[in-house]
């Protein structure tokens, strides 16, 4: 169905982005493309739908698959039938319906008298039935335009699909429409995510770096398993190689006092025995020429020995490269530092909530805020910081440091570099080379600390995020947590993870990120 040959691309500044790229897909495969953001698992795709033109390599494929992107700005200025490329029949269908048989309609209709037919069952299926296909595409919200994209795989009936982050813009509900869809489809899928609950119901993986795909033949867990024994013999390789330079370090301070002292014994032996002084200058040169040898021989193994090191520690994965450290929350677990009784908020003076809102956040809570879009988690949210009041009811809520982090990490400032960023946080006046210390700890090397923080990815952002957290003085008491997986691929959603994991302050999070949500131990939920 589906074969790539040694596919490559390049960037225009000639930077290669990946190479060598070779696999097949076959029908009713449902797989998986895995990899680290910024390998170009979204060009891959781009380049098998003939978006984008791969530097070399051959594509061999049936038919021109159905892409489902990622992004969807380019189509605002379209209506939905536009955008799904259904206009000219849909037209054609009902002109003909209404006696306009012109040979025109026909050849645009194609023969496909069940079009409108197929358009309402797709419709319905989403839950987009409200919606009229000659609606601008800039009138939907994020989830509706996924669902609008997802629905065309129904109409059109492709035998090869691309979906490019599907579940990023969907609420539980529709994730769990999408699981289901997924289940059920005859068609060949090929899909990018980092919804691991998605990822678990395919049935290959395939990891995208730059020197070519893997084949893990199993679903997310499969993959993620046979990661772990790859990266513990990494790891033991790291381990042995380790030792060698040690050992190579030690047998060169070995050799070089060994031969010092016989140096120094031949010297004396010689001015014992009168032996001339043009004489003594030749053997003396003598030796020094043999212990620069012997120093020659050494250098080089052990600089041999680094760089097969710093090759081995730069494929271990980033999470194990890194070092969290949160200062412990002040208020003990299990205080009540807010209380809501019987709360409600109104714009327009229309009540926000159909039910009047009562519950308590304890210190070292971990809950999660469910709701619809529009259903008050963010008002909620504002009500809990102390940054709106509730309309009616009353709240009790102690003086806390908490901390907003929304799925953009706009707290960073886009105008400040890298290092001013995390000097920003310095509450405790760290010297420079400590704060450049955890830099490096969070991947930010001596190169990157002049960049701008607008320039950074998702990913980076969350590191720097968390980078800067660790350098402030005090942890806060509560982290509210807003989509913050939704920009992160699978390594960098594990690195937030296992931060959430030290963090032994109260923790609030709003994500239809099922998997996310069990892995950083949610134990409560607030549901609007």
């Amino acid at each position: 169905m589906l074969i790539l040959q040694n596919i490559s691309y390049q960037h225009e500044n000639k930077d290669m982005l990946f190479q060598n790229v070779s696999f097949n897909l076959n029908h009713h495969d449902k797989t998986a493309l895995v990899g680290n953001n910024g390998i170009g698992k979204s060009t891959l795709l781009k380049i098998i739908s003939g978006e984008l033109k791969a530097f070399s390599g051959q594509i061999n494929q049936k038919s021109r698959p159905y892409y489902v992107p990622q992004l969807f700005g380019q189509f605002n200025e379209l209506t939905i039938a536009e955008a799904l490329k259904i206009k000219d029949k849909i037209k054609s269908l009902k002109e003909i319906l209404e006696g306009i048989v012109t040979e025109e309609n026909l050849l645009l209709l194609d023969d496909d008298w069940t079009i409108e037919e197929r358009c309402h069952e797709a419709l319905s299926y989403w839950n987009l039935l409200d919606l009229d296909l000659n609606q601008k595409m800039e009138t939907l919200s994020g989830g509706q335009k996924t669902k609008v994209f997802l629905a065309g795989i129904i109409i059109h009936q492709p035998e090869l699909v691309l979906l490019d982050e599907p579940s990023n813009h969907l609420d539980f509900e529709g994730r769990n429409l999408l699981y289901d869809f997924v289940k059920s489809t005859s068609s060949s899928l090929l899909v990018v995510s980092h919804d691991r609950t998605l990822l678990n119901i395919l049935n290959k993986t395939l990891e995208l770096s730059k020197n070519g795909i893997s084949v893990y033949g199993g679903n997310y867990d499969f993959y993620n398993e046979q990661k772990k024994v790859e990266n513990h013999a990494l790891e033991q390789d790291v381990q042995n190689k380790e030792k060698a330079l040690r050992k190579a370090k030690e047998k060169e301070r070995e050799t070089i006092e060994r031969q010092n002292k016989l140096d120094s014994r031949g010297k004396k032996k010689q001015e014992k025995s009168g032996v001339a002084r043009i004489m003594m200058n030749t053997l003396r040169n003598n030796a020094e020429n043999s212990s620069s040898k012997l120093k020659d021989v050494h250098a080089e193994k052990i600089s041999g020995i680094s760089e097969d090191l710093r090759q081995l520690r730069s494929n271990l994965p980033a999470i194990d490269q890194m070092k969290f450290g949160f200062n412990t929350a002040t208020f003990h677990k299990g205080k009540i530092f807010f209380k809501a009784n019987e709360i409600n908020y109104s714009y327009e003076n229309q009540l926000l909530w159909k039910e009047n809102l009562s519950f308590d956040i304890l210190s070292g809570d971990r809950l999660v805020l469910k709701g619809l879009n529009g259903s008050g988690k963010t008002t909620l949210i504002k009500i809990i910081l102390g940054e709106l009041t509730p309309k009616q009811g009353n709240i009790a809520s102690l003086e806390k440091k908490s901390i907003y982090i929304d799925q953009d990490y706009s707290l960073l400032d886009n105008n400040l570099k890298i290092y001013e960023q995390a000097q920003l946080f310095n509450d405790c006046g760290l010297e420079e080379h400590d704060v450049k210390m955890r830099l490096n700890r969070f991947l930010f090397s001596q190169n990157d600390w002049d960049k701008p923080c607008k320039a950074l990815s998702g990913g980076e952002r969350m590191r720097l995020m968390l980078c800067c957290l660790i350098i402030s003085n005090e942890s806060p008491e509560i982290i509210i947590l807003d989509e913050p997986t939704n920009n992160l691929d699978i390594q960098n959603i594990e690195i937030l993870t296992a931060a959430i994991n030290e963090y032994s302050g109260t923790l609030i999070v709003i994500s239809h990120d099922q998997f996310f949500l069990e892995q950083i131990n949610i134990q409560k939920s607030i549901q609007l």
